[in-house]
């Protein structure tokens, strides 16, 4: 791998880094005003248990697996030099996304009582009735966000980073600014129903999100055609892909769906504290180990497309090795001060964010960190088999990390509470 290409992984990298601090900076603000506005309970507790099955619906068709597939695919054609073609399959692609997105939209819209039934068993009525309905108002982002997840496979195989990185901030401040606006005037109309304003937000935000993708998209050409053509050799590659990947890296949202289902029956304000606890451990993820991973991934694909393995394994070395310069030292720093980062972050005075409040996701984060290492790395590992079209290894990780995540989760509950299903998803790392 030549200099020119390091610079170029590396200031993509760079970019994608310090627009996903900004993004968590928005992120962070987000929270703090839900949670000193509304507080730690069943409220926040319905608010985050609503994401579940909209981000379930978007990892299964565009989130992770078929956006992981796609891209070396895509990548392969545009590498070897027969771009028209690989628009003709990504037209494909896209219309079969549309159509599945709508039926399971649909489906979830009319399912969404069971389904909630289902993750979070635990809830007492109130809490249940008001995520039922958060989760009808967030299926709608599934839509754009489908839409965006889209662009971002087309321009990432273009090593095009900045519209989807500029789109990730846009989404957490679509969410601040519907909850600002909305959430006083829905919580006088209907009482207790107030955070309702920030899933608005959060549609509004999955809107943004794609319309900053949609310009640079069709810039670089986009030709769509309306086909359905799933025997094309392109799109029977990409199905032979996207299943086990999907298996791959559904394997993490499969492991907070057992924590979050297991935690609906700990005290109230628990699902919140393992979620506010995770975000705090994604954060290092995000930063460094996702920007790098996505600035790597074009690049590997590239290469393998192009029989350059030495390069592709220099490649891959170098993002590992980047990914852990950063994340070790940063684990065991969150963990040292988790407590004053979470009060310092959380606890305002006359705010309802509590000491106890800080406790909680305290232990919480002190076991993620356990696993933030491995965490980090899987990012890079997994694109880097999914440039060679190995989706047998990261299949057989994820769904070892299930078994042993379940096995682990109903084991640690009962005696270390949320602080055991923390260290249940982190072994499993």
């Amino acid at each position: 791998m030549d200099e020119r290409q390091k610079r170029g992984i590396f200031q993509a990298a760079g970019l994608l880094a310090f627009t996903t601090v900004l993004s968590r900076i928005l992120g962070y603000l987000r929270d703090v005003i839900i949670y000193n506005e509304i507080g730690q309970n069943y409220m926040t507790d319905a608010y985050n248990a609503a994401f579940s099955i909209p981000d379930f619906i978007y990892s299964i068709l565009m989130g992770g697996a078929l956006s992981s597939a796609f891209i070396p695919v895509f990548s392969a054609y545009i590498s070897t030099e027969r771009e028209k073609e690989g628009w003709k399959v990504a037209s494909i692609v896209f219309n079969w996304v549309i159509v599945f997105m709508l039926v399971l939209v649909c489906m979830g819209m009319i399912f969404t009582p069971q389904l909630i039934q289902l993750l979070v068993p635990g809830f007492d009525e109130p809490a249940m009735k008001l995520t039922i309905d958060l989760t009808r108002i967030m299926l709608i982002q599934v839509i754009f966000m489908c839409l965006s997840g889209f662009s971002t496979g087309i321009l990432n195989s273009y090593k095009e980073f900045r519209a989807p990185a500029i789109g990730s901030v846009l989404y957490n401040l679509g969410i601040i600014v519907g909850g600002l606006l909305l959430a006083g005037p829905i919580e006088q109309r209907f009482p207790g129903y107030g955070i309702a304003g920030f899933s608005i937000g959060v549609v509004l935000g999955a809107f943004l999100n794609f319309a900053v993708q949609a310009p640079k998209l069709f810039r670089l050409g986009w030709s769509y055609s309306l086909s359905f053509d799933y025997k094309h050799p392109g799109v029977k590659n990409l199905i032979g892909l996207i299943i086990p990947v999907f298996i791959g890296l559904a394997a993490s949202q499969i492991n907070l769906f057992v924590n979050q289902n297991l935690a609906s029956g700990l005290e109230e304000g628990m699902v919140a504290a393992l979620r506010t606890a995770q975000r705090l451990m994604q954060l290092p993820i995000g930063v460094f180990a996702i920007a790098i991973a996505v600035a790597v991934f074009p690049t590997m694909t590239s290469q393998v497309a192009q029989n350059k393995l030495d390069e592709y394994k220099q490649t891959m070395t170098m993002g590992l090795r980047s990914v852990n310069f950063i994340i070790i030292p940063c684990a065991v720093g969150i963990a040292v001060l988790r407590e004053p980062i979470i009060r310092f972050m959380y606890e305002f005075m006359g705010g309802k964010f509590t000491a106890e409040n800080t406790a909680a996701t305290g232990e919480a984060l002190l076991f993620y960190c356990i696993g933030l290492f491995a965490y980090g790395s899987i990012h890079v590992l997994s694109r880097a088999f999914y440039s060679l079209n190995d989706t047998k290894t990261p299949v057989f990780a994820a769904i070892s990390s299930i078994v042993v995540n379940i096995i682990l989760s109903i084991i640690l509950v009962d005696i270390m509470q949320q602080g055991g299903l923390a260290l249940a998803y982190s072994v499993c790392g």
